[in-house]
């Protein structure tokens, strides 16, 4: 997967500093520009920016898939495993609540894959995987 272009998202949250801890302490994502209603952050190399909103946040809706009821919609990046192991035991030390255990899905399948799923503090679902073979990531 040589050569991705980064992408680019930008969200709500309803604390920028429950953010900024979040994303940057607990997921480790350096800061860059902020402003007094946004933060932009480096999320592997993938820039994600929280804009701050005054409405309620609401829980995403869920759709079956591999026995779990997964949050939709959600966002997150594919890491090698051993990075994603590493952050799943930083999330667990942090005491996340997670949706979704880390854990593997269609063992033995094509697309097998380590996953796991949280929300941040505002309530926007999180899904971090990863393949032990990079070339089962659009397997059928």
């Amino acid at each position: 997967m040589a050569g991705l272009a980064p992408f680019h998202i930008a969200f709500p949250v309803d604390d920028l500093d429950a953010a900024r801890h979040f994303y940057g302490s607990v997921l480790g994502c350096p800061e860059g520009r902020c402003a007094p209603d946004w933060i932009d952050f480096n999320l592997y190399g993938h820039q994600i920016v929280a804009h701050r909103v005054d409405r309620p946040r609401t829980r995403p809706a869920h759709n079956p898939v591999d026995g779990h009821d997964v949050p939709v919609p959600h966002f997150g990046v594919i890491l090698p495993p051993a990075e994603w192991q590493a952050l799943a035991e930083r999330l667990k030390a942090a005491g996340t609540d997670f949706v979704i255990e880390p854990h593997t899905r269609f063992p033995g399948q094509p697309g097998e894959q380590s996953t796991m799923f949280f929300h941040d503090p505002a309530g926007n679902a999180l899904e971090f995987k990863a393949f032990a073979d990079l070339g089962q990531l659009f397997a059928k």
